[in-house]
């Protein structure tokens, strides 16, 4: 644990570019340590994670989040498919001399996490999913509330509390409306969120496909590639449905599955310091 004082926290920390192939990729890192690079969710921008929970983790790991290519603070083409987002967590790596490193992702960037693994096994020493879908066919689909709350043009603390906590529990709004005031401490170099109009078409750009297209053989890779993997989960997890991941425990040779009662899609910023320690217990001691 890196015990050197310093003022400087996940709400503070300032966006730093990386140019990279013509175009530039915006990120922040805090903390020192093995590399954790986090992919981000859908709609999600460099301001879309809960500063407790990063900070949590950079008291033992340098920590990396960043904005997709052409959204938020970064420019070049965007694309909702898994290839180019995790495209563009290896050019980030590979900008910043990241030789071997902890990929995670929350959501969407559960997928982009996956796909990093399976390109780049040997330099990623633990995947660490959230909120997230194994690749292929599902037998659980997300659940219609999920789409009419997560296509307005702007969500509200109701509409956060809905798609990313349990709204049936008092303790799990509370948490939703602490997590909301934690994230909008942030003044200023604050990410744009993404226009309608762009999420919009970055999802008919994929309308066809699975909800994770299996192009590669992602699962079958990941079932023996032998790289410690973490999904952590909501037991209400209106996105992707956490009984998807129940036939893969004992198929994945190392695959950890927990699952948090009443909480949603978003149990890292529900629990921030539960989560946090239980990622650094697992990449400690797996």
């Amino acid at each position: 644990m890196d015990t050197t004082a310093s003022t400087v926290t996940a709400t503070t920390v300032a966006t730093r570019f990386a140019q990279i192939g013509g175009r530039r990729i915006a990120y922040r890192e805090l903390g020192t340590g093995m590399p954790l690079l986090l992919c981000l969710r859908f709609r999600g921008v460099l301001d879309s994670w809960d500063p407790a929970f990063l900070d949590r983790l950079a008291a033992h790991f340098r920590v990396i989040t960043f904005d997709y290519s052409g959204l938020g603070q970064s420019s070049g083409e965007a694309s909702y498919r898994a290839e180019a987002l995790a495209r563009d967590a290896i050019d980030l790596a590979d900008a910043l001399g990241l030789e071997r490193f902890v990929i995670g992702g929350w959501s969407l960037g559960g997928m982009a996490a996956q796909v990093v693994t399976a390109l780049v096994p040997e330099r990623v020493s633990h995947l660490i999913l959230i909120g997230t879908t194994p690749p292929g066919r599902l037998e659980h689909a997300p659940d219609p509330i999920f789409f009419e709350r997560a296509l307005k043009p702007e969500n509200d603390l109701e509409d956060e509390t809905v798609l990313f906590f349990e709204p049936l529990s008092a303790r799990s709004r509370a948490a939703a409306a602490a997590s909301h005031l934690r994230i909008a401490a942030r003044g200023a170099d604050r990410s744009p969120p993404i226009a309608p109009e762009v999420y919009l078409r970055l999802l008919k750009d994929r309308s066809a496909d699975d909800l994770f297209p299996d192009t590669a053989g992602y699962r079958d890779f990941l079932a023996r590639a032998g790289i410690p993997i973490l999904v952590i989960a909501g037991d209400h997890e209106i996105v992707f449905p956490t009984p998807n991941w129940y036939p893969l425990v004992r198929d994945w040779e190392s695959l950890h599955l927990f699952v948090l009662p009443r909480m949603g899609h978003g149990p890292h910023h529900e629990a921030p310091e539960l989560v946090g320690d239980l990622i650094t217990s697992f990449i400690h001691n797996r």
